[in-house]
């Protein structure tokens, strides 16, 4: 088996970042920072990183440069056949990502050429955004197009397509990032809002929604338990060091994060009222990237070129994201013994089809994100408790410290795995099934049609794990076959 792998070091971690630099960091950090005290969330997102994120990318990248599997072989591979079904619920929950990230990346490559083109100036951008979502045609049309650049871009293989793309949008992205951040601080009055973001109120700190928040943001924003650094993983060299790698993928995510702060939030406090920037920030990701960004950003000097950096930013972000998304489907078919250019065909035209639904209605869309990206935290769990089964130490002598390291880890890493990181995973979800049944829908928490409910999650979870149970034994015999792999 000829396994392509990535060209160099360089190679891997820009294609781990930009598997973390997503729509995340531009859209949500900002708002959630700015929700939870500014400077005091920073403390426990950077202490999540630590505890939660960093020791998943790290097994994510030990399981999949070890295993040369998809998430289902590679569970199949070395927790057990009898396990599969973990594997199996962790690529379900990306692959269902997938379906409606595809159609954010669109709305992204939308905005971008509106930028571009001056369509954005001089316009209403609540009526636009409400306009654009009513045509049906165009979310449809701009969600098949962010598919059949990712495709296209996988199609041409590791090195020439996934590498490439991701040497290219990285660095546009912190460039555009950077401009963004010398622009915002910049402005008169901007000093308000760097204080707001670097000088921390520790009251704020008591308050327990700020660090459930802040391991949710860490959780969905560095991609740590999608199951997308492990793909990545299998194309890495075996001599590869892990936690260098991991590391560098973790803190440059973080760093993408804080840069875009710096750029939204001082141009908020900058340019708009106090009202006006409760208001941006109460409005949600998209209320604040589709409606309050354009009024921000033209409001200000030199302003329209800053809107276009921005969306095309943006794009970058969505656009590596989805690429990783759309490979890590690819391999579950490749392993299942369906030639890769093969594969990538069947997996963008079942995208093509099956994000349709989040295309035409923003309220299915908003169900699907809110049921599969509370699963990423049942990922985390069985990320975990694979590396459980495997045996901490063993994976930790075995998989991660190996002849030739940089950079070694020692046993608190078995303990952080073992017990601190089911323990997070369990908080989580619980705090997010009591807001949905306290607080986003409390007389209909229970109904699976509701949008935000409990019932809705817990029976969509249940429909993918019951089918993975039952079809165990042929998921894991069809994932560990002899893989066709193809010189692109």
């Amino acid at each position: 088996m000829n396994q392509e792998t990535f060209s160099s070091r360089w190679g891997l971690v820009v294609a781990g970042l930009g598997v973390a630099l997503g729509t995340g960091n531009l859209w949500r950090f900002p708002r959630i920072a700015a929700q939870n005290g500014g400077a005091a969330f920073l403390i426990p997102w950077f202490i999540f990183l630590l505890i939660w994120s960093l020791p998943l990318l790290i097994a994510e990248f030990g399981l999949g440069r070890a295993s040369r599997r998809g998430v289902v072989g590679t569970f199949a591979n070395l927790v057990g056949k009898r396990y599969a079904w973990m594997g199996g619920f962790v690529g379900l929950t990306s692959v269902m990502i997938l379906f409606y990230y595809s159609v954010v990346t669109g709305w992204t490559l939308k905005y971008c050429l509106a930028a571009v083109t001056g369509e954005l100036v001089g316009v209403d951008s609540e009526a636009y955004w409400r306009t654009y979502n009513a045509s049906i045609w165009q979310p449809i049309f701009f969600h098949l197009m962010a598919v059949s650049t990712g495709g296209f871009i996988i199609y041409r293989g590791v090195v020439k397509g996934i590498e490439r793309a991701n040497k290219i949008l990285v660095p546009i992205l912190f460039f555009i990032l950077i401009v963004a951040v010398i622009r915002a601080v910049t402005l008169p009055g901007a000093t308000r809002g760097l204080e707001f973001l670097f000088s921390p109120d520790l009251s704020v700190l008591t308050n327990y929604r700020t660090w459930l928040e802040a391991l949710t943001q860490s959780a969905w924003s560095t991609g740590a338990g999608w199951g997308l650094i492990l793909t990545y993983a299998i194309y890495m060299k075996r001599d590869e060091d892990v936690v260098v790698n991991a590391a560098t993928i973790a803190f440059g995510n973080n760093s993408v994060s804080l840069l875009a702060a710096m750029a939204v939030l001082p141009t908020v406090f900058a340019v708009l009222s106090t009202t006006e920037a409760s208001n941006a920030m109460e409005s949600g990701n998209l209320g604040l990237s589709f409606i309050w960004i354009p009024q921000l950003f033209l409001k200000i000097p030199g302003g329209f070129g800053l809107l276009q950096l921005f969306f095309l930013g943006l794009f970058c972000a969505a656009l590596s994201s989805l690429i990783a998304m759309l490979e890590l489907a690819t391999r579950l078919v490749v392993d299942a013994g369906i030639r890769r250019k093969q594969a990538i065909i069947i997996v963008c035209g079942v995208t093509g089809v099956c994000g349709i639904p989040s295309a035409v209605s923003l309220e299915v869309f908003t169900n699907q994100d809110w049921v599969w990206g509370i699963a990423l935290m049942i990922n985390g769990l069985f990320i975990s408790l694979a590396v459980t089964k495997y045996g901490h130490r063993r994976f930790r002598d075995e998989l991660i410290n190996v002849k030739g390291n940089d950079l070694s880890i020692g046993r608190i890493y078995e303990w952080i795995l073992k017990y601190l990181v089911p323990v997070e995973a369990g908080v989580i979800l619980l705090w997010w099934m009591y807001q949905a049944a306290t607080v986003y829908d409390p007389i209909g928490w229970w109904n699976p049609l509701r949008t935000y409910s409990v019932g809705t999650c817990l029976v969509q979870w249940g429909i993918g794990l019951f089918v993975l149970l039952l079809f165990n034994k042929q998921l894991a015999s069809v994932s560990t076959r002899t893989v066709i792999e193809e010189n692109v």
